[in-house]
């Protein structure tokens, strides 16, 4: 029988943390980072999106962030296509 991955799935609104914890799960786990941020995915949107500076990455490699330019237009079936290949 084929042993699934295990998924660790953070929501919660803006500014409790997700970001820290989400790479304090990464270290301890060996994992990786999906971004699902409907505003992360487009280049340039760094400041009102809050979004994770490459410092703050701590070499923890992200996925789905700064993909598409903001006149580019990214559906919920893009998102699970993408992220499924992750």
């Amino acid at each position: 029988m084929e042993q699934r991955q295990k998924l660790i799935v953070l929501i919660g609104p803006t500014a409790v943390g997700k970001t820290k914890l989400s790479i304090e799960l990464a270290k301890k786990f060996n994992g990786e980072i999906i971004s699902g941020d409907s505003m992360q995915i487009y280049k340039g949107m760094d400041i009102g999106t809050a979004k994770i500076t490459r410092e703050e990455m701590e070499r923890i490699p992200h996925h789905l962030i700064d993909i598409k330019q903001p006149d580019e237009s990214f559906s919920t079936a893009e998102f699970q296509n993408l992220s499924a290949r992750k």
